[in-house]
């Protein structure tokens, strides 16, 4: 599905930036893979032998698929709401692991199969409440969980519970054997409502931008973090409370200000990538119910636009995730749609920002994300008054920058990138040109500058004299 990509938008997204078109470029393509993706399921659930797919788990995938059609059919000015539920970024991940389970070379496992393809049912059920569309369906809990997108989800107990949905004249109807009847009344736009202290309502995020979506700050879906986290120190899911989702928004409420003192490109492309939230645990847990130091987060390929941390510490923390994280977002994106380089898998290169060597894309994704961090912290200090923040500003860029500028060398000279990958570096050799031309406070420079070369030093000696290219 590689197709070729105009120069002046690669050289743009080499620059860390992306004009409205561009990134709307990069969201089409993304939606345009989940569609296939979500077909490639229900052919091969069509197509598997029943040793594999239980007739049964079938019928119910093509119950809940005709569902979802008679919902986006039902309700035309509210398509668009039933369609956002499929292209939402955490079915992706469970359309991948369904196709897996289908097509898989491994021994079949009937059970998991069924249980991943009745995942599609609930979310079906969600898109006709949106709708308005009434129906009768069979659903089922597993884990002690019935999550329903965009509405909330029902406590049940251990193990797989059959759930029972009536929607019908604006309320939704859940009997489930081990509990009494709750019924739902959904809020318009995002979460629902109900007094039985079995129903968790689903919660959002205000609008970054006029006019714009809210975000899903998402702690119920069970897709919404990997089953094997790639990264070493990747922390799990976490449930909010409402005090935890009180500091969120609180941190939440500032951060379009701080977005924008980066330049109008960054609160752009945070309020056109991002999608979802989903809260992580923070590094090292927590005690009295304050959010402990540090943080972390991180991004998925299969999961388009869904940005994964840990409780952010103010609002300038929850920028600096979103810069980093959309510029993930936007590489990945773009290497769908075209080859960047050529460069095996290897973990071989020094990154001043990691312990351990990093595979060449890794190393590019770092590279990329940290030049727009750069970026962005140099304006955000040239923009704020006297004081801790503009000095937290100016340490925090210079140490973004000579970051770059210790790896972005390795890029550059190599002879693994593609035409596409060579015109995008060379975006990013503009870029960091221009941040080397801004004058930085002497002592934050020296202070990044001695950093890198410790840095650098110590990973020479973790990893016994390796060349640190």
């Amino acid at each position: 599905m590689t197709q070729p990509v105009p120069h002046h938008v690669l050289y743009e997204l080499g620059c860390t930036e992306g004009s409205p078109a561009t990134l709307r470029l990069l969201a089409r393509d993304q939606d345009r893979r989940r569609l296939l993706l979500l077909r490639a399921v229900l052919d091969a659930a069509d197509t598997a032998p029943a040793d594999r797919c239980p007739p049964a788990a079938r019928r119910s995938l093509a119950e809940s698929w005709a569902l979802l059609e008679a919902a986006e059919r039902a309700a035309p000015d509210r398509a668009a709401t039933v369609r956002s539920l499929l292209l939402a970024p955490l079915v992706g991940p469970w359309a991948e692991h369904a196709l897996a389970l289908l097509t898989g070379a491994g021994p079949p496992d009937r059970a998991a199969t069924a249980r991943t393809l009745g995942h599609l049912a609930p979310l079906a059920a969600a898109a006709a409440v949106r709708a308005g569309l009434p129906f009768r369906l069979r659903l089922t809990a597993t884990g002690g969980t019935l999550a329903l997108p965009t509405l909330g989800a029902l406590r049940t107990a251990p193990g797989t519970v059959p759930v029972d949905a009536h929607h019908s004249g604006g309320r939704l109807v859940l009997r489930a054997p081990d509990r009494r009847t709750v019924t739902v009344r959904p809020q318009r736009g995002h979460g629902a409502w109900a007094a039985s202290p079995a129903w968790r309502a689903a919660h959002a995020l205000p609008p970054l931008v006029p006019g714009g979506h809210p975000v899903p700050l998402d702690d119920l879906d069970p897709y919404r973090v990997p089953r094997h986290p790639r990264e070493p120190g990747f922390t799990g899911i976490t449930d909010l409370d409402d005090l935890a989702r009180k500091r969120w928004g609180g941190a939440w409420s500032g951060t379009g200000a701080a977005l924008a003192h980066g330049g109008p490109h960054r609160i752009s492309e945070a309020a056109t990538l991002l999608r979802c939230l989903v809260p992580l645990a923070p590094p090292g847990g927590g005690a009295g119910g304050e959010p402990p130091p540090g943080s972390c987060s991180g991004t998925r390929r299969e999961a388009f636009g869904a940005v994964l941390s840990s409780e952010p510490p103010d609002a300038a923390g929850f920028a600096e995730t979103l810069v980093h994280e959309s510029q993930h977002v936007k590489l990945a994106a773009l290497a769908a749609l075209t080859p960047l380089h050529r460069a095996g898998p290897a973990p071989r290169h020094f990154a001043p920002w990691r312990p351990d060597p990093r595979p060449f894309d890794g190393l590019w994704h770092g590279v990329y994300s940290h030049l727009a961090l750069a970026d962005w912290w140099l304006r955000y200090a040239r923009g704020a008054p006297p004081g801790p923040a503009r000095e937290r500003a100016w340490a925090e860029h210079a140490r973004r920058r000579e970051q770059v500028g210790a790896a972005l060398p390795v890029l550059v000279g190599s002879d693994a990138l593609t035409p596409a990958g060579r015109t995008l570096a060379e975006g990013m050799v503009t870029a960091y040109t221009r941040l080397t031309e801004a004058e930085v406070p002497a002592e934050h420079l020296a202070r990044a500058v001695a950093y890198v070369a410790t840095t650098r030093a110590l990973w020479i000696q973790r990893h016994n004299g390796m060349s640190p290219s």
